[in-house]
Order: structure tokens, then sequence, then C-alpha cells
């Protein structure tokens, strides 16, 4: 679907499907949406990036079949250039890659532009030591940047409390380049910690083990978005 991310309201989610009931993925994924979120997050790990494998092009393209939320795919991935298009062929209406996986700033590029003229809206990642002025060359050319509050390729780690003032600093280069990208974090968000992202300067909360596999689902929609 085309994707207009500035009309939305924020603070927003994105239910991550990791995290799901998988026997039962048309049900969370309506969860999600009926909790008030937007996207639905999809985290795709290939063992080498980071150590964890989950979703291909194949399960993605399955999953946002069924899905009525914007999809927002997570690529945790080598050499994401030379994948993207399969991502995007799946069904990605964001398509988020890892800045440290591309082996040089004009690879970066190429990447963005790749992802962009296939009419997929582009996010770039950062790991939670990677400093925040490497994306500097890129904030005017992507939609979304997502800040890992924890180290990609494992669920249920706790929130870096660093990753506040990260957070802080994304939004005043974004501001100071005049850039219209939205910042996403993702990683040990719950309660307490969601509120103090959105303080931060977050727009769109990922949130898996806090959310799912709880029966008051919903409620902790509300409570993350400040309902």
């Amino acid at each position: 679907m085309a994707v207009d991310l500035l009309s939305l309201s924020y603070p927003n989610l994105s239910p991550s499907i990791l995290a799901a009931d998988h026997s039962r993925l048309n049900e969370e994924i309506a969860l999600a949406k009926k909790g008030g979120a937007d996207f639905i997050h999809l985290d795709v790990m290939d063992g080498v990036f980071v150590p964890a494998k989950t979703l291909g092009a194949a399960e993605v393209g399955e999953l946002t079949k069924v899905s009525p939320l914007i999809n927002d795919v997570h690529i945790m991935i080598a050499d994401p250039y030379h994948h993207a298009l399969d991502f995007i062929r799946a069904g990605a209406d964001i398509l988020t890659f890892h800045l440290e996986a591309c082996k040089d700033e004009e690879e970066v590029h190429k990447t963005i532009a790749l992802i962009s003229s296939s009419g997929v809206k582009v996010g770039i990642s950062i790991k939670p030591l990677t400093p925040v002025e490497d994306l500097l060359p890129y904030l005017e050319e992507v939609d979304l940047v997502l800040i890992m509050s924890v180290e990609p390729g494992k669920g249920g780690q706790k929130f870096i409390p660093e990753s506040l003032e990260r957070i802080r600093k994304v939004k005043s280069l974004l501001i100071e380049r005049k850039a219209r990208a939205i910042i996403e974090v993702d990683g040990g968000i719950n309660e307490t910690t969601g509120k103090e992202a959105i303080a931060s300067g977050v727009d769109l909360l990922v949130a898996g083990s806090y959310l799912y596999g709880h029966e008051d689902f919903l409620d902790r929609c509300r409570r993350l978005l400040g309902l």
C-alpha cells in the first residue's frame, strides 16, 4: 500500500509479530489493529548479520497478504542492497536496513535509492554502539530512523538506558537538518521505557514480548500510547 507516514498520528505502535502466536497470526495481527496500532513489525534475521534466523522473504509475503496494517519490515541481514527487492516484492510498506550491514557510504546511498525508487518507504537502523553521528549523511534521504535499544537478534532483552540520549540526539539532528523522518525504537519496550522513549522524541514504538502472550494486550497497547 502507498503509505504517507507524516499523515498518521503519533506516538504509534508497531507490535512485533516475532513474539506473537504463529499458529494464529491472523488473530494476532487483528489484535494489534484493535489495540490502535497502524503498523505491524516483521523482523527478518539471516543468521549472519545477527546470530538468530527468523522470517525470510517467502514468510514475509505470507504475512503481508493477510495484514491490513502498514507492514514495517526490519531486515537484520548482511548485504541488504542485494536482498532488498525480495522483501519489497514480498509486500514491505517500510523496509528498514542496518547501516552496519553495508560496506561503505556509497552502498548505503545505493540501498536507500533502490528502496525509495521501488515506492517503498526507507528506514535505516543502527545498533546500540554505533555513533548516532554516523547517520548524518543519510537523514534527508530516509523516511524512518530506527534506534535499536538492545543488541539486534534476540527478543526479551532489557532496554539500554543510554538509548534515550541517542534518541534525543537523533531528534535534534533531524530538526537541525529539517529532515522529516520519523523515529522508531525497538528493544525492551514496556510501559515505563515506552513513556521515556516518547518523551525523548520517539514516534513509533516496537513492542513484542510486552504485548503478545498477555490477556490484557489491548490495555497494554493503551498504556504504551498513554491513553
